[in-house]
């Protein structure tokens, strides 16, 4: 016997053109032993309605009427998951008894939307997991499964525990109309349910906040139609809601709020939205067990058994059920490739405009290399949308489709939509937003134009966008495949190798597409490594993962499978370390070697080659942004992408300050699961850092670009400067060092960390030179961040009308810590020598500013 969780989990999905990343969305389900019938609802037979006795006077519910009282000659009718009738302006839903009880996917999507929302057509809405089944007085319940436990033996008497305590709410209650037309099953009214706000069909209580929609305007909400398809019915709805504008900034302002446009002309948002439920397998797929050295979504659910000392978590992948045909099942398990059962299909939205289509039908295409690996040819297929087809719907559940938005969003994302008993997932639909070539422009432009002529404008010819397009398509169908971001393969890759042409070229610049590895910004132009060498592409580690989750394995049950498939990762990965997975998504955001967007197995020696073609770049941004009647738009867009990129070369860097490696392994591999970032890389970092930013960026600092786009009211550079020095001061990372220390030889202590850094921003001290503006800045910021360090301030909330108040603090207590203790040491020993170097400055300014650091200090350290 198994509950389930709630709609939230239902769906695994990752944002992946955008930096961020989101988090797999799944909704573990019960799984149920091959071949067992769905389980029967308590009472599969109504109960006759019974006279009930009010105040002296009988009452009766009116029973079901024959079918064809109800299913009239004028029915329209569609068959198909569920055998949908209209009447005049009532819907029908004909339910047969093999359906009650078992369990389907409810998922709503926006159709289309309101202007301004910042969603779009295509994306999900909502999704619980349903079952509709018979109850008492001649009524059919759907109930929402919301709970997640298992008890598969219905003999123990754990059993009963686990069902006592699990019980999933009903969210709406049908009369029966009629029985079916056989004389099985159930005939249900549903004209109300769908034109109303019902949650498990309408869309959820965030989005309604995020919009700040109130009550449904049912006199302006309506069903569209409803069509139904042998695994899924489909049901659009026009849905109005009252809607007040958000609230205007500070209360009393004069200006109108930035609510919906239709909420301020109208009072109202209308919504149109499709839901599809789904039916799931009856038998479920076989499960593949996790594995932390694999990235893959993962769905779980808690296992009870009664010969159990405590519960197991029963954690396993999502993917697609790929499997042979039944006469080529032998020829697979030999080892020969054969075509699957059923392909994985991909169609691609016809509102996608038409010279971009054959890229994202490449990049679907590209995958069957690793399925290959799987023992599968042909085993996935892009292929265009077929329109003159009308029998074809793209809100159809048996469709997967990458979807078009019309929308200034510079991003792309790949979910999935899986059975959580199994991790079998049913459909995708990736989300492709039109503006995400603006991003990838500026991407390839900033990492390649040193050595890419065609990089160098504004407009990338078609052939080259379409590439571009190509592997985020890859990318995203990755996700959909079940493979989550594998920020780490870029570190097995040895920075020499990346400018390494015939080396690049036949091995590409990371071993996964599901990296956040753009392009091959090492390269330098005497290296002469064509695009081939620069892209990204389905590499080794991708071919490996397919071949790990789509591939067979002998084993009589998971658990040995789980045994053999973790023999086979070591003896393959001691033949190529490439197939390494990593990533800070999984929890240790401070392992060095698991970034996104960088490269190679050094950061250092890989941002100083970025930063070399970043200074090649610089120069020449007037003459390859220049357009006709621009007014230096194209120059600021630039300009900000060159200073984005030169900052994600530093904080590649300063991610190895404090840094630990974190290497998931067995019990039979040797060695340790997490180490500190060896020393002598930790100082390397700080040098890195004091050379290329604590030293004023001059380079950066171009006054024929910044006379053209900025204003002189900002320091750009010391808000860069600040930034970082708050990353590598912050109290999270000292408290991290001071732990690695204790623990580790090759930790870096704070103490040598203070004198590295001082030693590159206040090198003047040496030799009482003269301090320019920039270096003042920078010092003074320096200062002020030991100062909080050593006396960090709290946050209090205002007192309540109970007379209390509550302090906030991030990070750990220095005062009982040796943050305290060191950080006061070397502030005192640094006024020191601001001290002595005051004292013989020659510049007035320098003495000046070195005076004023010298009380700051004392004021510090004797606030008295």
């Amino acid at each position: 016997m198994i509950f389930h969780s709630s709609s939230s989990r239902l769906m695994a999905w990752t944002c992946c053109a955008i930096l961020a990343s989101s988090a797999a969305l799944a909704q573990p389900r019960r799984p149920q032993t091959p071949g067992d019938a769905p389980q029967p609802p308590a009472s599969t037979t109504a109960p006759a309605a019974a006279p009930r006795e009010a105040s002296g006077m009988s009452a009766s519910r009116p029973g079901p009427k024959p079918y064809k009282d109800v299913i009239t000659a004028k029915a329209v009718t569609r068959k198909g998951l569920f055998t949908v009738h209209k009447v005049d302006d009532k819907y029908y839903f004909e339910i047969p008894d093999a359906l009650l009880g078992r369990e389907m996917m409810a998922v709503t999507r926006f159709s289309r939307v309101a202007g301004g929302a910042g969603v779009y057509g295509g994306e999900l809405a909502n999704q619980q997991i349903v079952r509709f089944e018979k109850g008492p007085d001649n009524k059919v319940f759907i109930r929402v499964v919301t709970v997640i436990s298992v008890a598969n033996d219905s003999t123990e008497p754990i059993y009963k525990a686990v069902r006592n305590s699990n019980l999933d709410p009903i969210a709406a209650a049908f009369d029966i109309k009629s029985a079916g037309k056989d004389s099985t099953g159930v005939v249900l009214d549903v004209t109300d349910f769908f034109k109303g706000d019902n949650q498990p069909v309408s869309i959820n209580a965030m989005q309604k906040r995020r919009f700040s929609l109130g009550g449904l305007m049912s006199d302006r909400s309506y069903i569209e139609s409803i069509h139904s398809f042998p695994i899924n019915t489909e049901i659009r709805t026009v849905k109005t809601f009252s809607a007040t504008p958000s609230a205007p900034m500070g209360g009393g302002s004069p200006f109108p709020s930035s609510g919906l446009p239709a909420a301020q002309a109208a009072g109202s948002v209308t919504l149109e939205t499709n839901t599809s439920f789904i039916l799931l397998p009856s038998t479920p797929m076989a499960k593949r067990l996790t594995d932390s050295r694999v990235g893959y979504f993962a769905e779980d659910y808690t296992v009870y058994s009664d010969d159990q000392q405590q519960v197991e978590q029963s954690n396993f992948i999502v993917r697609w059920r790929l499997e042979p045909k039944p006469e080529d099942m032998e020829k697979w398990k030999r080892g020969e490739l054969v075509e699957p059962r059923k392909p994985i299909v991909y169609y691609i939205d016809p509102a996608t405009p038409k010279k971009w289509r054959s890229y994202l039908v490449q990049g679907v295409n590209d995958w069957q290399a690793a399925f290959e690996k799987a023992g599968f040819k042909n085993a996935i297929i892009g292929k265009e949308w077929p329109e003159n087809d009308t029998t074809m719907s793209l809100e159809d559940a048996r469709f997967s489709v990458i979807r078009y938005f019309a929308s200034d969003i510079q991003n792309a994302y790949g979910p999935n939509i899986h059975d959580p008993r199994s991790g079998e997932i049913i459909e995708s639909h990736i989300g492709w937003y039109h503006n995400v070539m603006r991003l990838l422009h500026d991407w390839y432009f900033v990492q390649t134009a040193a050595v890419d002529t065609g990089a160098r404008k504004m407009t990338f010819d078609d052939e080259l966008m379409g590439n571009l397009i190509r592997f985020v398509s890859s990318h995203e169908v990755g996700h959909t495949l079940g493979l989550r971001h594998n920020m780490g393969s870029s570190s097995k890759t040895p920075v020499e190798k990346l400018r390494d042409k015939n080396w690049v070229e036949a091995n590409g610049h990371t071993a996964s597409i599901m990296d956040y590895a753009r392009f091959n910004y090492v390269a330098q132009p005497e290296d002469n490594i064509s695009r081939v060498g620069l892209f990204p592409r389905i590499g080794d580690y991708d071919k490996w993962a397919i071949e790990w989750g789509y591939g067979f394995v002998p084993g009589k049950d998971e658990e040995e499978q789980q045994k053999i498939l973790s023999r086979k990762f070591i003896e393959r990965y001691q033949q190529n370390p490439r197939i390494w997975f990593g990533t800070y998504e999984s929890g240790n955001s401070s392992d060095p070697r698991t970034q996104s967007e960088d490269l190679g197995d050094n950061s250092m020696k890989a941002s100083e080659y970025g930063i070399k073609n970043l200074k090649r770049i610089v120069p020449n941004l007037l003459t390859w942004t220049r357009e006709d009647a621009d007014e230096y738009q194209n120059l600021g867009q630039m300009y900000s992408a060159v200073t984005s990129q030169f900052q994600r070369y530093l904080n590649h860097v300063a991610r190895n300050v404090g840094g630990y490696y974190e290497t998931y392994k067995t019990a039979e591999q040797d060695g340790a699961v997490f180490e500190a970032t060896p020393r002598n890389i930790q100082k390397d970092a700080v040098a890195f850092l004091n050379r290329h930013i604590f030293q004023t960026p001059e380079w950066l600092a171009d006054r024929n670009i910044l006379n053209r786009i900025n204003a002189p009211v900002s320091n750009q550079l010391g808000t860069i400067q600040e930034s970082l020095l708050s990353s590598l001061l912050s109290t999270s990372r000292l408290d991290r060092m001071i732990q690695l220390t204790n623990r580790f030889e090759q930790g870096y202590p704070i103490e040598e960390f203070y004198v590295d850094l001082k030693k590159g921003i206040f090198s003047e001290l040496a030799g009482s030179k003269k301090i320019d503006n920039h270096r003042r800045n920078l010092q003074k910021s320096y200062v002020e961040r030991m100062i909080a360090v050593l006396n960090p301030a709290t946050s209090s909330a205002p007192a309540s009308s109970g007379g209390f108040s509550i302090s906030i603090s991030f990070g750990p207590d220095v005062r009982k810590t040796d943050i305290s203790s060191l950080t006061r040491a070397h502030l005192a020993s640094l006024r020191s020598e601001i001290n002595t170097a005051a004292a013989s400055a020659q510049d007035a300014m320098t003495r000046y500013h070195l005076q004023d650091l010298s009380d700051r200090i004392r004021k510090a350290l004797d606030p008295k």
